[in-house]
């Protein structure tokens, strides 16, 4: 493990609050992480610039290092006729929560240059890039911020595109991770290596700080992939549970409910491989969606939020890693010391 890259984040302990965009990660989490000496994100992904901007100053005011994490856009062209069918077959689901389904394509590169306006405004420690590498330009624009650039890789072929590209650091990430698999091109077969042999695999190939992410639940996963050569693990599942997070009373619910039978990825809920708790709708729809990134998200959000609004956790799209079973209640800087107790 290099002490010199923990230096240089500006913490102690080697364990990371990972970005959870949709509602879990907040503000107080990422203090918390940094508080307990490691390191929090803000997720930046479906948040307006005016959302990033006001909890940057609130996460700022406290005066602790965190990072960023911003979606890149790498959208996945969809046939509107595909998205018409899928919609089609959601309406039921829809009906039963007074939603309407708008079948027609959403552009969206998630305020893509305007959030690159507020970090240049706003500059942070540490960013961290999901879905794909930025253009040169853009990574121009993000050197300027002073940051730290953290990319999401999940194979050897993606850490050698980011280490060519410029990036100061690497987050791998096994598909043992909850929520959305950031592998560059979401419609390839899913690799389920684990995650200390990936490690190890770009350990020996690529020369840049590593940070392991996905499916680590305890503290022997933690020395795992730091034995396995990771400078630092990543953790979110385990956190959902926290004191801090703002995960849904829902989606709180169902990482407890005995009679969950375990994650799955799927594409159903956005056209994006991630990974959930199985549910009824991933089981009807996880063959039957389409691929194409956000359209599928945008189709079937306003049915997600009515959903989690109405206590239906069938229909919520309920992210966790494979560790999901140790997620637990409590301050997350306990939690996050506790998974240090092997290194």
């Amino acid at each position: 493990m290099s002490s010199a890259f923990i230096r240089t984040l500006g913490v102690d302990l080697p364990l990371i609050a990972a970005p959870m965009a949709g509602g879990a990660g907040t503000p107080a989490l990422v203090v918390a992480a940094a508080r307990a000496g490691g390191l929090g994100f803000l997720a930046a992904g479906y948040k307006t610039p005016q959302a990033l901007d006001a909890e940057i100053t609130t996460v700022g005011a406290a005066e602790v290092p965190f990072g960023v994490n911003l979606f890149v856009p790498n959208p996945v062209p969809i046939d509107p006729a595909a998205l018409r069918r899928y919609a089609d077959l959601l309406a039921a689901e829809a009906g039963r929560h007074g939603v309407t389904l708008d079948p027609v394509p959403v552009e969206d590169d998630d305020h893509w240059q305007d959030k690159l306006d507020v970090l240049r405004a706003r500059p942070v420690p540490v960013i961290s890039l999901t879905f794909g590498i930025p253009s040169r330009a853009d990574l121009a624009a993000l050197r300027t911020t002073g940051a730290l650039l953290v990319q999401t890789v999940t194979s050897l072929d993606e850490a050698r595109a980011a280490a060519e590209a410029g990036v100061d650091a690497l987050a791998v990430q096994a598909t043992a991770a909850g929520g959305h698999y950031g592998a560059f091109d979401p419609s390839a077969p899913v690799t389920a290596a684990a995650l200390t042999d990936l490690v190890a695999a770009i350990r020996h190939a690529v020369d840049l700080p590593l940070i392991a992410a996905g499916g680590l639940s305890s503290p022997q996963d933690v020395a795992a992939v730091v034995s396995a050569g990771a400078d630092a693990a990543a953790v979110g599942t385990v956190l959902l549970r926290s004191d801090e997070a703002g995960t849904s009373a829902v989606h709180r619910a169902a990482l407890t409910d005995p009679d969950r039978t375990g994650t799955v990825v799927t594409r159903a809920f956005t056209g994006r491989p991630a990974r959930a708790l199985r549910n009824e709708f991933t089981d009807r729809y996880g063959e039957l969606a389409p691929y194409g990134y956000p359209a599928v998200h945008h189709l079937t959000a306003g049915l997600r939020r009515a959903a989690a609004a109405a206590g239906d956790p069938e229909r919520v799209h309920l992210w966790a890693g494979t560790g999901y079973r140790q997620a637990a209640d409590g301050p997350a800087a306990a939690i996050l010391t506790g998974l240090a107790d092997r290194l």
